[in-house]
């Protein structure tokens, strides 16, 4: 009995693997196995485990995740295939537990289907929210929290700090601040609402930020497997509550004749939720509260985390390479000088900081992966038949390092970039996507990250506790972390004395 079994699964795998090519499907690795697939090949980090299995197997690879059928593409051609003649095809989104309970029912920006639906959510996104003039009339809150940051360090200059903890809370004020005009976080505050606050967020990056096996091998809904949905459901009543508690306190200030004369004042200071009951009073059947809170949330998840994450490597990086960190602060005295602190406006003026910035994010982007794309019509890539519901991964922490593409591809080289116009080459480095589902924060990304980044550049010199190398082992999870937090210390620069004494 147990010989026939065998025979049988044996039987199935070698006949799925001749089907295959049959049907003109793209190479799968040997062997595929009952009902798991090729989730045996998944190890952590994800994105090392996909890279040596495209080695060995072709940049084009068809997977089966449990039940789902994955492509997993890991060269620029094939991505710029996915991006460009087959960008509609692959507009959609996977349905991931996730997107139904954190998502809306997959009616969030995240992770709504291509269609009517998503294209206004993406228009009020990129005119309403995040466009230039938007992000350029909410920099005054940028500003204020990294000059905060830098008062911190000049407080506790020759202290070790821990890094991550650091631009995880910058980032999470700045986008609060530009989304209601609070801050949460900081030694400072201290409340309840505070505290729910970041445990919301730090329960929706554990949850939420990471693939659930239930998503690939269905069954195990039916036994309840680790009441993920469950906890899926408690989290995201309690983020409801959150940000509905901000929509009505927003409502009753923009209700009072003393904030509607205020805001006549200063229109261009709106926060984004006041930006967004503005026109709810205008189109209420559509700018209702959930899509309000709904957008309010992708923001805050997708602008945070991934930001922290980028500084904080970009800092790794730099306290490696005391040359670049040396060469970076010589062009800001020589740009900027030491009368006035960085802002937003010389960040172009800062060409190599943007060459520092730029190979940190082909080295450690924080989507190695980027977010999951799944076809909704059968399509063609690299002369493969790709059925319809296939989901697609994009490696690319693979194609960005690339030895057949960028030369030492494992080296921190900013001058590689010199003369680089932008965050994309071709679709060799693309750190926030490309096509209709690209990253619609690139912007308040760039800024934020050369704001903070220029600013310590030119306020301090940095140096690790015990003078040593830092670190910079990846950890696991889908925004690509350090394993080990940045530890770090700093002194002021002689330059900057009498400006930092004036904080």
């Amino acid at each position: 009995m147990i010989l026939h079994i065998l025979l049988l699964i044996v039987f199935w795998v070698v006949a799925n693997h001749f089907l295959n090519k049959i049907k003109n499907l793209p190479p799968t690795p040997f062997p595929t196995l009952p009902i798991v697939g090729h989730l045996y090949l998944l190890k952590k980090p994800l994105h090392r485990a996909l890279s040596k299995t495209s080695a060995r197997h072709g940049p084009i690879l068809l997977l089966k995740f449990g039940s789902r059928r994955v492509l997993l593409v890991s060269s620029p051609s094939a991505a710029e295939e996915c991006f460009t003649k087959n960008d509609i095809a692959f507009a959609n989104r996977p349905n991931l537990l996730a997107g139904k309970h954190l998502g809306y029912n997959y009616t969030s920006l995240v992770w709504a289907p291509y269609g009517d639906h998503w294209r206004n959510l993406r228009k009020i996104s990129s005119i309403e929210i995040l466009s230039t003039n938007r992000l350029q009339t909410l920099s005054f809150v940028r500003v204020d929290e990294i000059r905060s940051l830098i008062h911190m360090f000049y407080k506790n200059q020759n202290e070790i700090v821990d890094m991550k903890s650091v631009f995880f809370e910058l980032t999470l004020n700045v986008i609060m601040r530009m989304e209601c005009g609070k801050s949460y976080c900081g030694e400072k505050l201290k409340g309840e609402e505070s505290k729910e606050f970041r445990e919301i967020v730090a329960e929706t990056f554990r949850l939420g930020g990471a693939s659930n096996i239930v998503d690939f091998l269905p069954f195990l809904r039916w036994i309840g497997y680790g009441g993920i949905e469950k906890r899926l459901l408690v989290l995201q009543e309690k983020r409801e509550r959150f940000m509905q508690r901000l929509i009505e306190e927003h409502k009753t200030k923009m209700g009072s004749d003393e904030a509607k004369n205020k805001n006549l004042e200063g229109q261009r200071k709106k926060s984004m939720i006041e930006v967004l009951l503005s026109l709810q009073e205008s189109e209420p059947e559509y700018y209702t509260d959930e899509i309000i809170r709904s957008l309010m949330l992708v923001i805050l998840i997708a602008g945070s985390d991934t930001s922290a994450g980028t500084m904080e490597w970009a800092m790794s990086l730099l306290l490696n390479k005391p040359d670049v960190l040396s060469k970076a602060q010589i062009e800001i005295d020589n740009q900027i000088g030491s009368d006035h602190f960085v802002d937003e406006s010389d960040l172009p003026k800062l060409p190599y900081l943007r060459c520092i910035i730029n190979e940190t994010l082909r080295l450690y982007p924080a989507g190695p992966l980027l977010v999951p794309h799944q076809s909704s019509e059968e399509c063609m890539v690299g002369g493969y038949r790709i059925p319809r519901g296939t989901m697609l991964l994009v490696n690319m922490w693979a194609i960005q390092r690339d030895p057949k593409i960028w030369e030492d591809p494992t080296t921190f080289k900013p001058e590689r970039f010199e003369g680089f116009e932008g965050v994309r080459d071709g679709f060799k480095l693309m750190p926030f996507g490309a096509g209709r589902r690209s990253c619609p924060g690139e912007g308040l990304a760039l800024r934020m990250v050369g704001l903070a980044l220029g600013s310590l550049i030119q306020c301090f010199d940095w140096e690790t506790p015990d003078m040593g190398m830092v670190d910079m082992t990846e950890g696991p999870g889908l925004t690509l972390p350090k394993a080990h937090s940045l530890q770090a210390k700093c002194r002021p620069r002689p330059t900057m004395l009498k400006l930092l004494s004036q904080l």
